[in-house]
């Protein structure tokens, strides 16, 4: 009995420890030109995506991310994409962690990471695919099994976007941010963005509404394109 009681307190812990590092998380550094870095990471249910970025301009500087479990204090990430190792694609990497409420320890790196929120408030926290558009009033289909993924992953308070393929770890673009969700009206605003930090600032409301579980976004892209994308909650 008491056996039965201590493997079932040690799987208690193992959720709770889950379930407590879902959210987004940052830490700062410091540059080889003594610039100040940013470094966010959001944590979605077995997804997770980190980028790094200029605190002040915004300027791009790299991201990773995939797949991750959490057992004890032993993190295990599958890399999907990685900007800085297109090499490490597809490579399982482990490492200790130290988790309390509000930071993140991994002594291997010294880092220390801070609690930007657990998830909350979140309409639309998780990690999505995008599994369709709208054009002219017709859906055209996505296969997001496809090695060639558009994925978006959101916390409570913060988005990032990734396009990238699996097969060729080939890495395609990335933004991020802050959002809101408001009276039927998601709100981006981009912190950095890959493809043209001139975005870095802007705000970009786009109409949003969850139909049988999937995410409809509709708007004007920061070309100022209109766009009707479908998203759907990641497995």
């Amino acid at each position: 009995m008491k056996t039965l009681l201590f493997i079932f307190s040690v799987f208690l812990s193992m959720s709770l420890s889950a379930q407590g590092i879902q959210g987004a998380w940052e830490t700062t550094s410091t540059s080889k030109e003594g610039e100040r870095l940013k470094h966010v990471v959001i944590f979605a249910d077995g997804f997770q995506a980190v980028s790094t970025y200029h605190a002040e301009s915004g300027a791009f500087v790299n991201t990773q991310g995939g797949t991750w479990e959490l057992s004890g204090n032993m993190m295990t990430e599958t890399v999907e994409f990685d900007t800085k190792d297109p090499d490490a694609v597809g490579i399982k990497k482990s490492f200790q962690i130290k988790i309390s409420e509000d930071e993140i320890v991994i002594p291997e790196t010294n880092q220390t990471w801070t609690r930007i929120d657990d998830g909350t408030p979140g309409k639309l926290q998780g990690a999505w695919l995008m599994s369709g558009r709208v054009r002219d009033g017709e859906t055209q289909q996505r296969d997001t099994n496809r090695p060639r993924k558009t994925m978006k992953i959101l916390s409570g308070t913060r988005f990032q976007w990734i396009a990238y393929n699996t097969e060729t770890k080939q890495f395609m673009g990335t933004g991020g941010g802050t959002y809101t969700t408001e009276d039927g009206t998601y709100t981006e605003t981009i912190k950095f963005f890959s493809r043209d930090d001139s975005k870095v600032g802007r705000d970009l409301p786009f109409n949003y509404e969850l139909i049988n579980g999937n995410w409809h976004h509709s708007g004007l892209s920061s070309k100022g394109d209109p766009i009707h994308e479908i998203w759907s909650i990641r497995q």
